[in-house]
């Protein structure tokens, strides 16, 4: 049962080896967990998922394969696979795990394994039945705590299992961020150095320091590790991004904390002679583009959101801009932007299957020479990734 656990784990697209597999059976057979599904899922989640983006596919491959099931019992009744299920198992294992299952003693030594859980915990269920009977009153005072209105763990409990309730399904790299995955994501793209004034204690020269002092303290003060990485953020803003606007928030919040040379812009559909910085005054104070592409360094990090959803003609075609006239096409001045910038990306809100469909997303794509990502999580790790070549 376990094995087949395993390989829906595996289908579900949960990264587990071998490893975890043995770390789950270790734990039952210490009886870390016993008769109780509630229990045996967090004991299960804890040793065979290493990230937590991956909470979520693991409760759903734990909620189809565990269907209704209400204690442990069934599962310990089929621990043995028979021989379709045992090829299955080894056809789905890399070379390194059979090495590893061989390394144990084979797969008939881990099948044996699981039946000695198995009669443990029979022999544990049979001395549990012995203990003396309480009264009528005692069980109906455990009916009402362990029952459906109470928090106890009887089989009579009916409550919502924790891993239909999908707590974690944010936590999935390919749905939509939420600032602290755009947090967690955007930390890929990192470069330390110490700068400023000492602000911090640096320990091991303060030991080194006070032994060659002959133990009279010496304490040495270092700067501050931080983030040297330097990141122009241009947002596009109104017109079909109006369906992104929490989004695109939540990621101006988090890049805002994480990056400390931050410089970020406005600009609507796609990028021509000016920007802004204050939507209030964009029609006010616009900052030419040549100014941005003068002032800052080819050492930034450019990012670049949008849907790049628009007619065609407002990348290619002088006046193609629905507010303005532009002199010069936007696809002039994205070429300008990649000749400049090594490192520049374009982050898309809208889902990855259908830009296909759009000419104008196409076009952006091949403009920035292939390195478009979706927002979501394992496009923002993919899009960081790219920046910190």
């Amino acid at each position: 049962m376990l094995i087949n656990f395993f390989l829906t784990l595996r289908k579900y697209k949960v990264p587990v080896t071998i490893r975890e597999l043995m770390d789950l059976l270790a734990g039952l057979q210490t009886h870390l967990v016993y008769a109780n599904v509630d229990d045996f899922y967090l004991l299960a989640r804890t040793a065979m998922v290493k990230d937590e983006k991956n909470y979520d596919k693991f409760d759903r491959a734990f909620a189809a394969y565990f269907k209704g099931l209400e204690d442990l019992h069934g599962l310990l009744e089929s621990l043995i696979p028979d021989e379709w299920l045992r090829r299955e198992f080894e056809q789905s294992l890399t070379p390194e795990e059979l090495e590893q299952i061989e390394s144990l003693g084979g797969l008939e030594k881990l099948i044996e394994a699981f039946k000695e859980a198995k009669e443990e915990a029979e022999k544990a269920e049979a001395e549990q039945g012995k203990e003396g009977e309480e009264g009528e009153e005692g069980d109906a005072e455990r009916e009402g705590k362990n029952g459906p209105g109470g928090l106890g763990k009887g089989k009579k409990k009916k409550a919502k299992k924790v891993w239909d309730e999908r707590q974690y399904k944010n936590l999935d790299d390919s749905v939509e961020l939420g600032t602290r995955n755009i947090k967690m994501a955007l930390r890929r793209l990192r470069k330390f150095a110490r700068q400023g004034a000492e602000e911090e204690l640096d320990m091991d020269n303060t030991i080194r320091s006070t032994a060659h002092n002959g133990g009279m303290l010496d304490i040495k003060m270092r700067p501050e590790r931080r983030n040297t990485v330097k990141v122009l953020l241009f947002l596009d803003i109104g017109g079909s991004m109006d369906a992104h606007v929490k989004i695109c928030e939540e990621l101006f919040s988090a890049t805002r904390t994480e990056f400390k040379h931050l410089e970020s812009f406005y600009f609507h559909n796609f990028i021509y002679e000016s920007v802004w910085k204050d939507n209030r005054r964009r029609m006010s104070e616009r900052i030419p583009t040549f100014e941005v592409l003068n002032k800052y360094s080819q050492d930034y990090k450019v990012v670049f959101v949008g849907d790049a959803t628009m007619a065609p003609y407002e990348i290619t075609h002088a006046g193609g801009s629905v507010e303005h006239w532009n002199e010069e096409p936007g696809a002039a001045w994205m070429e300008r932007f990649t000749n400049l910038y090594d490192k520049l990306v374009w982050l898309n809100p809208t889902p990855q299957e259908t830009w296909e469909y759009s000419t104008s997303v196409t076009m952006t794509q091949n403009l920035v020479q292939g390195n478009m990502y979706p927002l979501t999580v394992r496009g923002l790790e993919e899009g960081m990734s790219e920046l910190s070549k």
